[in-house]
This record gives C-alpha cells, structure tokens and sequence, in this order.
C-alpha cells in the first residue's frame, strides 16, 4: 500500500549552510547537525529505503523563517529555500513528487506573493506557516491576504506548531522547565493557533480554505467535549447552543467549524492518540505524516511507529489506503 507523508521536515545543504550566514551562531544550526538525515540528501534517502512504498512531501524543518531578519530580508530568503525546495523535487520525483512552501510571514504582502510564484511557477502544493509570527497570532487581520491567496489557489495551509522555553509554564516564572514548552506547549499551541483562526470568522470569509493541523490537531480531538460545551455556554447557553455564536459573529456554531480541519497522523506512533485523533477527524479528513527525520534514527523510529499506528486502526484497507494516499492525493491535486 503506497504511503505518501505529508507533514516531515528537511533543510537542503546549501540552506543549512547559507542558515549560519543569515543568524550566525542560531543554536539550532548546532543542533541539526546531530539529525544528518536533515541535510544530507543521501542519508535521507538512506532512512526512506527501509519502507516500502513510501514517498514524502516536503517542507522545511524549524527554525520559521521570520526569525531569520527583517521583513525587509526575509522575502529574498524564502525564494531562496522554496527554489532549494523544489529543486530537490524535480530531481528525485519518485522520491519527492511534491514541496511546500515556506513563506516571510514577517512580511504579509511578500508571503501572499510567495505563496503565488511557489504554486505557479515551482508548482508546490501548498505551504507551511507557523502558529504565530514572532509572537503574533496568526488571526490577526495582516496575515489574512496569505489564506485568501491560499483559497483562491485551492491548496492547503499546513500549520506547525512554534513556541521555546521563553514561554514559562507559570506567570511567576521566565522560563518553561522540563520541556513543557515542547511537551505539551506545542498542541496546545496548535490548538490555540486553530480556535483563534475559527472565532476570527476565517471560514465564513474563506469557505474554501483548507487548514491541515500538525500532530492530529494537538489536543483539540482529546477535548473536543470541551469544544462541544463552551465556558459561556454552562452559563448562559443551552446544550445546543453556544452564546460565542453571536458574540464573534460566526455563521455556526463554533464546533462546527472544527470539523473542517484536516489532522495528521503525527502522533509519534501512539496507537491511543491516533485512535483518537481518528475519531474527531474520520478518514475523510485524515493523512498520514510522521514528524521525520527527528528521532535518534534519523526518522526511521517515526516513520515505523506512524505505520503501526494506522495498520493498527480498526478501519476497512479501502479507508486506509485514504489516509496512506487518497486523501492527500486529491487535496494537493497530485497526478
């Protein structure tokens, strides 16, 4: 059963060098050089070969590129990596058949043309934005030209999750310990990233956009109760009835808009956590990703748990071969 991952991560060598130009010093240089099959295209592929069948999608790994300079810097650095991008594409497509773009979010207006040129001329098949720009939501009213463009291109915005131990886990503190900020920071980071686009009215201006959610959605399939009975609603709704209808202007009921995310099956290869990401988001809106190359084998340990986590949903082979292929398939229009 052919597989293709769409949510896994890659820095072409001359841009993992060229990282150490823009941000001389940026710890994570240090750090990937510990992941080979990051930057080292045949280490890469060396890793792939252990499975069958299996293709990735591309997208750049950490750090977002709107952490690398200025607004007035940053458009020129991601034509430089969506060019590295689908060059490795065109040369290994039985491998690669498809990228997607990185964009300058610090920089709205060049991130929507971005997103244009890498769809018309490199023919990437969406792209890759992070939780918040530099600490700005992405709900905020300048990021809005970057869905529109991506709506009327009809590819999808994957959203992966951003925040260090510059985030502290109580007010009183500065710092996240134990690892929190990533642990646990990060779906919930997704999760608020997600529920701040939808009570921004996103998908009532944007019915045709496509928003796919790292990590199966963070925690939003573990508390969707909670996204089914609001704080408000106790008080001053009904069961069927959520008060922040109204009160941000959505078209439905705020549950109903969740529902139109798609999810990945990133969940490090939790059987559990997949069968519940399965259950909020069904097949239809299910798509097989494993967060590769980063574990200590270089994404051979993800890329085999991801797999035995979906054999191991208790679903027909024809809805599998959806979340292995199909799904993914038709949303990025591959041939």
């Amino acid at each position: 059963m052919q597989k293709l991952d769409i949510f896994n991560h890659i820095m072409p060598l001359e841009i993992f060098e060229q990282l150490q130009v823009w941000v001389p010093g940026h710890p994570i240089a240090n750090l990937f050089k510990g992941v080979p099959a990051l930057w080292d295209l045949d280490e890469h592929r060396r890793v792939m070969d252990q499975f069958e069948d299996y293709r990735q999608v591309l997208s750049l790994s950490n750090p977002p590129l709107e952490t690398l300079g200025d607004g007035s810097v940053t458009p020129e650095i991601a034509v430089k990596v969506n060019d590295a991008l689908a060059a490795v594409c065109e040369r290994h497509p039985d491998r690669f058949p498809a990228f997607i773009a990185s964009l300058p979010m610090n920089n709205p207006d060049a991130a929507a043309r971005e997103a244009e040129r890498a769809v018309r001329d490199l023919d990437a098949r969406g792209v890759q934005v992070f939780t918040n720009v530099n600490d700005v939501p992405l709900s905020d009213p300048r990021f809005f030209p970057v869905f529109e463009t991506m709506a009327g291109l009809d590819l999808p915005v994957w959203v992966h999750p951003m925040r260090l131990a510059n985030h502290p886990d109580y007010a009183t503190e500065d710092q996240s310990e134990a690892e929190i900020w990533f642990t646990f920071g990060w779906p919930y980071e997704t999760a608020a990233c997600i529920t701040r686009l939808i009570y921004s009215g996103i998908y009532d201006k944007l019915p045709n956009l496509k928003i796919i959610s790292h990590h199966m959605g963070g925690v939003i399939p573990y508390f969707a109760g909670k996204v089914d009975l609001g704080f408000s609603q106790v008080f001053t709704g009904t069961v069927d009835h959520n008060p922040a209808q109204e009160k941000f202007g959505l078209k439905q009921q705020p549950a109903e808009y969740f529902k139109l995310l798609y999810g990945d099956t990133a969940t490090n290869g939790s059987l559990p956590a997949m069968q519940c990401g399965h259950a909020f988001f069904t097949t239809e809106r299910s798509l097989f990703a494993t967060d590769a190359p980063f574990d200590p084998l270089g994404g051979a340990h993800l890329i085999d748990g991801t797999i035995k986590a979906v054999d191991g949903l208790d679903i027909p082979d024809n809805e599998r071969e959806l979340i292995y292929y199909g799904n993914a398939a038709a949303l990025l229009k591959l041939a």
